[in-house]
């Protein structure tokens, strides 16, 4: 298991001031901010995962809980009648995100917005968030990362024209929050509300 970058700062800066505390107040005085370095490292961990071959699979853009499954009428970069797959991170969860098919990254859109509970049904509409369509000679999907009360920063990693293998990392939400992924109808969705998934792992859907 690896740590990815964002990782060291927060895990650093925490670090030095328990160093900080203990050598010049007490040691117990460090015992705070050496537990918030050892959760920054648990927060920032990037795990191996095995990433399904089968170009026909769809895999989870996240680990978490499938909050819902629901039918979209459209999307703007879809364009076809679809489904989409939301799953809540806690703050336990591993917070990278992965790309859930390998295509070219055609659409990329930030919006500025609330920082409302991630669990809430709403989240999707009112909190800030920043989505990408992703396209092969197959499918299009759309991901989309949304910020919670305690997800205040969406860090990605690409940019347009990018080219994702599946299961790529692309990037990361800190702190809690929710991931959304919307497929077309020709795809068949192999999870239901309450599962648990592995981004990059997890295979949520597969190609008709």
């Amino acid at each position: 298991m690896s740590i990815i970058k964002e990782g060291f700062y927060f895990a650093g800066v925490a670090l030095l001031v328990a160093i900080f505390l203990g050598v010049l107040i007490h040691p117990y005085a460090a015992i705070v901010p050496a537990v918030i370095a050892c959760y920054c490292i648990y927060f920032f961990r990037n795990p191996k995962r095995i990433i399904p071959a089968d170009e026909n699979l769809i895999v989870s853009p996240a680990d978490g809980t499938v909050q819902d499954v629901v039918e979209v009428d459209d999307d703007d970069f879809v364009r076809v009648p679809c489904r989409k797959v939301i799953i809540f991170l806690s703050v336990f969860d591993v917070h990278v995100n992965r790309s859930p098919i390998a295509g070219e990254i055609k659409i990329q859109k930030y919006v500025c917005g609330r920082f409302r509970p991630a669990y809430k049904d709403s989240v999707g509409f009112e909190n800030e968030r920043h989505l990408i369509g992703i396209e092969n000679e197959k499918i299009r999907v759309t991901v989309t990362q949304i910020a919670g009360i305690l997800a205040r920063r969406i860090v990605s990693w690409v940019t347009l024209d990018d080219k994702l293998e599946k299961g790529e990392l692309y990037g990361l939400i800190r702190f809690g929050s929710c991931t959304e992924i919307v497929v077309p109808d020709n795809v068949e969705i192999l999870v239901k509300k309450g599962d648990k998934v592995r981004g990059g792992e997890s295979i949520i859907g597969r190609i008709k």
